[in-house]
């Protein structure tokens, strides 16, 4: 029979290791689609100086948002990188119908 100081020390053991569970949470995981269609060419995309590499990081390109009545030129930004992910930048498609946007987005 064990000991209540040995019980006592394997239930703590088992708090400790249990707490250690409890406190890992992973990457959400859902994504989120959108497709905007427009009849409206977007410009050529405009040259920009990436920045150096940052650790933990990948660079999202600038692109051309309509905001309804117009193409406007977002610039690019960092985006955390998601370890066995890639990265696919948001573009412009060609359609029967006009152009689509497709937003960035993680794939494996």
């Amino acid at each position: 029979m064990l000991s209540i100081t040995r019980k006592l020390a394997l239930l703590a053991a088992l708090g400790v290791a249990g707490a250690g569970a409890v406190t890992y949470a992973p990457d959400a995981s859902a994504q989120v689609s959108v497709s905007v269609g427009i009849g409206v060419a977007p410009p050529p995309p405009r040259y920009e100086v990436v920045p150096p590499p940052r650790v933990g990081y990948a660079w999202a390109p600038g692109y051309w948002r309509w905001d309804g009545h117009r193409h406007v030129w977002m610039g690019g930004y960092w985006v955390r990188a998601r370890p066995g992910y890639v990265y696919h930048q948001s573009r412009w498609e060609h359609a029967r119908d006009g152009w689509r946007w497709h937003d960035g987005y993680w794939g494996r």
